[in-house]
């Protein structure tokens, strides 16, 4: 199909799973009523961001891939017609956890995962305490309406990632992502680090000629502490921003996109073309210590 219409769902959370699982359905089941075929939602949307202190109790929020989330998702998906991207806690044995991301097909199958590949560890950020690096490889999913990718959050800053999930086949990039600001932080830093999060992820969509969705979290968490700034967005592959959610309220958005421009920005900028694949051993290398 060379159009599809995409959603996006950004919304806050709570500390009860239950809840946010059917807040998430209803705002799924809002999409679908607006004409979305795919509908991304945000990252670990089922609890709260949990990763801003090392706690071993968190751990009980994660479930099996398949497991209950998918399961009830592919109910709606399959109901709705729709494909569903649901970026959930694996565990996937004991003592093995996961950051993954599962898409559901319109008729309620399940495709298959994705693991987040890059794990960050900062401060109110601590990934590395609960997550294993993904060891799955980078992916795409043959869906009803399209081919699409699909990283997470900490991917959206490496071109690496990007890249290859293009060079195999997606259509489309999507990011379920979860990104705060600190409220301690002044509004200067916070514009920068916004603008830096957007621009790098507008690059993805120029150098590979594919659409990019962006779907982020919203609302205060961490006691306040924290303010995940929504900005989902949809850029087009020359990275023009088609629509950006507001910064403070829950959205849903739907938007018809043209697959077909893919081939008209790659021929007439071929960056794929001219790759001078012959040249690129090296970036296999942490750094280059040798000039």
């Amino acid at each position: 199909m060379s159009k599809v219409k995409v959603g996006f769902v950004q919304m806050s959370c709570n500390g009860n799973k239950a809840d946010n699982l059917a807040k998430a359905i209803e705002r799924v089941r809002e999409a679908a009523a607006k004409g979305a075929q795919i509908v991304c939602l945000q990252e670990l949307f089922t609890s709260l961001y949990f990763c801003d202190v090392e706690d071993y109790d968190n751990f009980s929020l994660a479930e099996p891939i398949p497991g209950p989330s998918t399961e009830t998702l592919q109910q709606v998906a399959g109901e709705l017609g729709v494909v569903i991207i649901a970026s959930l806690f694996e565990k996937r044995t004991q003592g093995i956890y996961h950051n993954t991301t599962a898409v559901l097909d319109a008729d309620g199958s399940y495709l298959g995962k994705y693991r987040k590949m890059h794990i960050p560890d900062d401060p109110a950020y601590y990934e590395k305490f609960y997550f294993t690096p993904g060891d799955l490889g980078y992916k795409v999913f043959k869906t009803k309406f399209a081919t699409i990718g699909v990283l997470i959050c900490w991917d959206q800053w490496y071109p690496e990632a990007s890249r290859i999930t293009a060079l195999m086949g997606a259509e489309i990039l999507f990011y379920p992502t979860a990104i705060g600001w600190a409220t301690s932080q002044d509004e200067a830093t916070n514009t920068e680090q916004y603008n830096a999060w957007q621009t790098i992820q507008r690059s993805h969509a120029v150098a590979n000629g594919v659409h990019v969705v962006s779907v982020n979290r919203v609302g205060f968490e961490q006691e306040g502490a924290m303010k995940f700034w929504g900005g989902s967005f949809i850029a087009n592959p020359f990275g023009s921003i088609i629509y950006q959610a507001d910064h403070e309220k829950e959205e849903v958005f739907v938007q018809e996109l043209d697959l077909s421009k893919t081939d008209r920005y790659r021929t007439h900028w071929p960056f794929l073309r001219d790759r001078r694949i012959d040249s690129y051993a090296p970036i296999t290398k942490r750094f280059i210590d040798e000039a």
